[in-house]
């Protein structure tokens, strides 16, 4: 059974934290049911930088607590356009598969429970995305990181082709 919930905080270090999903698992032992609860929690500054943690504990803010420190140790910096991505990116992570695509300033973040965690607490305002096949937060959330990590400005591109950044700017038109 699966619980999604979108906590939102702000802790003093400035970063937001998000609980994408509490999910309770059952162990059966010999005297009976042992219970647990795994928590998938999303932290970021709001400035480009995100991590995503998984945290498994017997109570449900042990195990909120162990994904937050687990997603600070994670955390990765993406690349953004302004309030949005640099541009439409594609990634797969076991059956799920994200469309991420720039949005004009205005539109807002189009996009579902765990993208949408991960958009906002990177700080990323207009955005429109599309989860196609498993919907499991977890493999979801995976599949979000690896686009944003698979994107790049316009100035790595640039970099990494060892072009003119004025010449990829006249080629995007």
């Amino acid at each position: 059974m699966i619980i999604e919930r979108e906590e939102i905080k702000t802790t003093e270090s400035g970063l937001i934290e998000k609980v994408v999903s509490i999910n309770r698992v059952a162990k059966v032992v010999k005297g009976g049911k042992h219970i647990r609860f795994s928590v998938l929690v999303v932290v970021g500054d709001g400035n480009g930088n995100v991590g995503v943690g998984l945290g498994k504990a017997a109570e449900v803010s042990d195990a909120i607590r162990k994904g937050v420190d687990a997603a600070k140790k994670a955390m990765i910096t993406i690349p953004r356009a302004g309030n949005t991505i640099p541009h439409e990116v594609f990634a797969k992570y076991s059956a799920s598969k994200v469309i991420l695509r720039p949005a004009s300033p205005g539109t807002g973040v189009i996009a579902g429970g765990a993208v949408r965690a991960i958009m906002e607490a990177a700080g990323i305002k207009d955005v429109l995305s599309k989860c196609i096949g498993s919907k499991n937060p977890i493999n979801v959330i995976q599949a979000t990181l690896k686009a944003l990590k698979d994107s790049e400005t316009l100035e790595q591109a640039g970099q990494r082709r060892m072009v003119d950044i004025e010449r990829l700017k006249r080629t995007a038109k």
